[in-house]
């Protein structure tokens, strides 16, 4: 699943995969962040919490939002029949910044995936929208999302499921809560599959703020670990049995702190 087509002479909309467990309390930087860039006291900022099965989820973030100024509303999505009504496609189309809260990514997936909410979602980012999520909502974000696997420092045969995600980037894979769930095994099992893409593993309080020119800033209290596969030279996963330990050679990996910068096109990192 690819991008939707951009509009000529129209930035997309910046994509913000958030680790999980951002700091909503104090100064709210990752939020804050991405309130000032969807229009800061104009904003229109919708949730979606349909990856949460709490009832208060929605309704939090609204808060969050509305204190820091603007307006904010969530849509309540919870199952694939309510992705069809005119009223939620009305109030998509109506945000400056859309926001996915953090829950279970299979909810997400199986909810959205293929109808016209994810349509919107991905048209609306080429239209210049921006879209955020936190936890499940930054593994959807991309076009493969890893629905789960086993934690541990070491890619096995088994170490990541896989599924396809909305696909508002086809150049990443995300993995959330990384270093805190240590997660690092999964991710690159996830990039064995196939390594034609990077890889990148978000701790908690930690965002990658990707830019329409494919340009991510770390901002937040923890690293990015980017994964960059594109020197690999050896892969065993071709051939490996359940559960054996995956062989890869040459990949190549970057810990970025806040204020780095990575570019998705040419892979290359970079600060201030």
């Amino acid at each position: 699943m690819c991008p939707a087509t951009a509009v000529e002479n129209t930035d997309r909309g910046w994509i913000i995969p958030i680790g999980g467990a951002e700091d909503k309390e104090n100064d709210m930087k990752i939020l804050h962040r991405f309130w000032k860039l969807s229009g800061g006291k104009d904003a229109k900022i919708l949730v979606i919490p349909t990856a949460s099965q709490l009832e208060d989820t929605g309704p939090r973030y609204v808060e969050i939002f509305e204190k820091l100024g603007g307006k904010a509303m969530y849509i309540r999505v919870d199952d694939r029949e309510d992705c069809f009504k005119d009223r939620i496609q009305g109030k998509l189309k109506r945000a400056t910044g859309i926001f996915i809260t953090g829950g279970n990514q299979l909810r997400l997936s199986t909810i959205l995936g293929g109808t016209p909410v994810a349509k919107s979602i991905r048209d609306l980012n080429a239209r210049g929208i921006h879209v955020a999520g936190t936890s499940a909502g930054a593994a959807i974000i991309t076009e493969h999302m890893i629905a789960g696997g086993s934690p541990g420092p070491t890619p096995t045969e088994n170490g990541a499921t896989m599924a396809p995600g909305l696909g508002l980037t086809n150049k990443l894979i995300v993995d959330q809560h990384f270093r805190q769930r240590d997660r690092i095994g999964r991710l690159m099992t996830a990039l064995s599959y196939n390594p034609f893409i990077s890889g990148i593993g978000i701790d908690e309080d930690t965002a990658a703020f990707i830019s329409p020119q494919g340009v991510f800033e770390v901002v937040g209290a923890g690293a990015i670990t980017v994964v960059d596969p594109s020197g690999l030279t050896h892969s065993s996963m071709h051939d490996a049995r359940h559960q054996d330990v995956i062989t890869l050679i040459g990949m190549k990996v970057h810990i970025l702190g806040e204020g780095s910068k990575y570019d998705i096109n040419t892979r290359e990192t970079f600060t201030d």
